[in-house]
């Protein structure tokens, strides 16, 4: 490269921060890149934990945080308000290539932002299927970005399925397996005494609403509440995401607050949630971590519901209904499971794939004109 190149990361969620870390982190070494990282979403949000705190103390060179929210969590409200912020944020900063992750409207607005705006943007794991807006997102969010880093080669397929040019699209794997891989993180001990966690054995909860079948969430949640009401197992439980529906969640979990195997936190630092995860008996709910972070630790989780539907197969996962009995059902077959690793997502060296990426020249000579491929 001829000249310092500036990257714009996008990060709204706790969730995309820990696939972006690590991507962050190797290129903000690096004196090839001048490194920005805007942070908007949950994160601004004191309910979950204002995790824009941990992303700062991470001491990179640049941040900017953005509030997107207001009393009103409409999913296209908050889409126009990230575009504008974040539109207003690239003027200044002029990067020569956005980053964006996975399926939400904060990385849908980034990609706007940078297409009509002549600006390269890289999408993280594309090509992925689940249920819900995600998967439609997820897709739009692919269409609008020149580049992508995917998980696997499937997903790889069902891009160029969509059109995308094959020598576009990289398989670098899930960039959040280089922390999972990493002998950084806490010890055990010490994540349950910053934390409070008395109890040795334990399950992880973590669910999120279903934006498509949100009449049903109040139900759903319910539904949840009562087995670990009835259940003999201890729990960490991890407040849902910021989606429409996520307070009917919370509010359910009031029940249980009280009880003395239940631990309840609006957020965990993600390296402590791995080393919370690896050493769980199961994960319960339907977050992505029971279909991606789950099978690499080879620890069983019990899918709850269509959010990831025909998202994983690894023989770790156990799909389940909504109902009270079908969910101790799948927590009853998750303790007899054998604990069987799985590299479906990767082997933990993506972050090295990705710098070595957008480190040839011939990178940033990518046209920003796109063209649909057809398959022969």
């Amino acid at each position: 490269m001829d000249k310092k190149k500036t990257l714009i990361f996008l990060t709204a969620t706790r969730a995309d921060f820990g696939k972006l870390k690590a991507l962050i982190h190797i290129t903000d070494l690096s004196p090839q890149f001048d490194v920005h990282v805007f942070i908007t979403g949950m994160h601004m949000q004191t309910k979950y934990g204002s995790t824009a705190e941990e992303i700062e103390g991470c001491s990179y060179n640049n941040t900017f945080k953005f509030i997107n929210h207001s009393t009103e969590n409409r999913m296209d409200l908050v889409l126009s308000r990230t575009v504008e912020g974040f539109s207003a944020y690239c003027r200044e900063i002029e990067p020569d290539l956005i980053i964006v992750h996975g399926d939400r409207v904060e990385p849908m607005a980034g990609a706007i932002v940078g297409s009509m705006n002549n600006i390269l943007v890289l999408h993280i794991e594309g090509g992925e299927i689940s249920g819900t807006i995600d998967e439609l997102l997820r897709h739009s969010i692919s269409k609008l970005s020149h580049i992508h880093c995917v998980a696997n080669d499937k997903a790889k397929k069902r891009l160029i399925q969509m059109g995308e040019d094959q020598n576009n699209v990289h398989v670098i794997g899930s960039p959040d397996i280089d922390l999972m891989n990493s002998s950084q993180l806490p010890s055990l001990e010490s994540v349950k005494k910053h934390y409070d966690i008395t109890f040795e054995d334990y399950g992880i909860l973590l669910f999120h609403p279903v934006t498509t079948e949100l009449d049903s969430v109040p139900y759903y949640a319910q539904s949840l509440v009562e087995v670990i009401e009835d259940s003999i197992f201890n729990y960490v439980v991890i407040f849902p995401n910021n989606d429409i529906g996520s307070s009917h969640i919370i509010e359910a979990y009031e029940k249980i607050q009280r009880k003395s195997s239940v631990k309840i936190f609006p957020s965990v630092r993600f390296e402590s949630f791995l080393v919370l995860l690896k050493n769980a008996q199961f994960l319960l709910g339907n977050s992505s971590a029971g279909i991606r972070e789950t099978p690499y630790y080879g620890v069983p989780s019990v899918n709850i519901g269509t959010r990831q539907f025909n998202r994983g197969n690894s023989e770790t996962i156990i799909d389940t209904g909504y109902k009270k009995s079908e969910i101790i059902s799948g927590i009853k077959k998750a303790l007899t499971v054998p604990r069987k690793r799985s590299t479906t997502f990767g082997t933990g060296n993506s972050s090295q794939l990705f710098i070595e990426l957008i480190s040839r020249k011939e990178f940033w000579n990518l046209s920003k004109q796109k063209y649909f491929k057809d398959i022969n």
